[in-house]
């Protein structure tokens, strides 16, 4: 006979009265042995733990990004009113042309485009950076902002470009006004305040110019189609190197490292992604900032303000430099924490070497560009390259969804931003503005 004491203690239902030590020391009856299941020799009494149940999301407190739309709306309406009621004491008390308000209000309206540029733009220098972690993502913010600053300082070609050939002609740029320009706009401002909202990275410098040439055509004014036929090329042109280069980088870098193992890897791409946000944001600046400051020299020549004139065309003043470098790095440091997502985790999944050619390739289409003085989207391109990267992998590693999504609001941009501004203008110009 076993004693009680060689027994291993076996689980069981307990019994009425029992204390933990009998438990763990009581023998089973006959009747309780044979309806324990067999076990083999090998298998261990220990229970198995039971699974952890997964922690509930904290989901965002209901009505938060509602109210945070409309803190941001009525923000924007207290702005505007504060603007007009300035302008009319300005008007009415010390005698301050109505031509010259107008133009601070396009230079206001410019910055404020400039701002939502930075924002909405944000997320082309450092959405990968930040989602691969690579950097975190107030040093990321930071770098992107400062290199903001010394791209729009040192490049001005794109700006003396729109400031002088959009319209045709000494006779058509006389006949634009303060007006026209600041319905373009504002048409601008809305449509992209309109897509940041849902998270889409649409070009801000298509909608630029699709706003601005709407007006002009509602106005009658004779545009230089060869010049806008010039950007609209490029808004072909870019996508397509961004796709290219960044499949072609791709492709070449796994080929060369075919025989590093991936995490060594995408650990030593790490600082190499770092150099290429670095650059990605320069160039950024250099090409998206150049907008506004063409934009603000219009306007001034528009509104009879001395700007100086070179062969290429209207010298930028060192004022607006600096004022749109500025501003464009305040809205790029602040940032849009939704288009960094759709960007670094929804088109791709992306690690330090994807994000690497993406970047690299991003930066040489934006650097061409720029070169040759023409406006492209730097969202295009860098949207574009992270697509071609991807299906350099597999095409299935794309989420061709939100891809198409992004076309989509491509597509509609201009067109939209155009015939919001006609329609603004033409409204106020039915009420006798002009």
């Amino acid at each position: 006979m076993v004693s009680e004491l060689e027994t291993e203690p076996v689980s069981r239902q307990p019994h009425a009265g029992d204390t933990p030590e009998d438990e763990m020391i009581r023998r089973p009856s006959d009747d309780e042995a044979d309806a324990l299941p067999l076990l083999p020799p090998s298998a261990s009494r220990t229970p198995a733990p039971l699974p952890l149940a997964p922690l509930p999301k904290l989901a965002p407190a209901p009505g938060v990004e509602a109210r945070q739309r409309r803190r941001v709306v009525l923000f924007g309406v207290a702005l505007l009113l504060v603007l007009l009621g300035s302008g009319a004491v300005a008007h009415l008390l010390f005698g301050v042309p109505a031509g010259m308000l107008l133009v601070v209000g396009v230079v206001i309206t410019a910055l404020t485009f400039d701002f939502f540029n930075g924002m909405n733009d944000s997320g082309n220098a450092i959405a990968t950076v930040i989602s691969t972690r690579a950097l975190p993502p107030f040093a990321a913010l930071i770098m992107a902002a400062i290199l903001n600053l010394a791209g729009a300082l040192l490049m001005e070609g794109v700006a003396k470009n729109i400031a002088g050939n959009i319209v045709l002609g000494a006779h058509a740029s006389a006949a634009v006004t303060p007006l026209m320009v600041l319905c373009g706009l504002l048409g601008a401002i809305g449509w992209g305040y309109t897509m940041s909202r849902f998270g889409m990275p649409i070009s801000m410098s298509h909608s630029l110019i699709g706003g601005v040439v709407g007006v002009l055509l509602i106005a009658g004014i004779r545009l230089n189609f060869h010049y806008l036929g010039g950007i609209c090329l490029w808004m072909v042109i870019a996508p397509v190197l961004g796709i290219s280069l960044g499949w072609l980088l791709m492709v070449s870098i796994m080929w060369v490292f075919r025989r590093v193992s991936p995490y060594k890897m995408n650990h030593n791409f790490r600082f190499w992604q770092i150099l290429s946000s670095a650059c990605m944001a320069f160039m950024h600046g250099s090409n998206d900032a150049q907008k506004a400051m063409g934009i603000i020299t219009l306007a001034l020549v528009a509104g009879g303000v001395h700007v100086a004139k070179t062969s290429s065309g209207p010298e930028i003043p060192l004022w607006v430099k600096f004022a749109c470098a500025t501003v464009i790095a305040l809205g790029t440091g602040i940032g849009g924490r939704r288009i960094i997502g759709t960007i670094g985790h929804k088109i791709f999944k992306l690690t330090p070497v994807h994000g690497f050619a993406a970047e690299t390739a991003a930066s040489g289409t934006i650097l061409l560009a720029t070169l040759l003085n023409v406006p492209i989207s730097t969202t295009h391109v860098i949207s574009s390259a992270v697509l071609g990267v991807g299906s350099s992998k597999r095409l299935s590693a794309v989420r061709w969804g939100v891809a198409g999504n992004i076309i989509s609001a491509w597509i509609f941009t201009i067109p939209t931003c155009g015939l919001a501004s006609a329609l603004l203008y033409g409204v106020l110009h039915c009420f006798g503005f002009h």
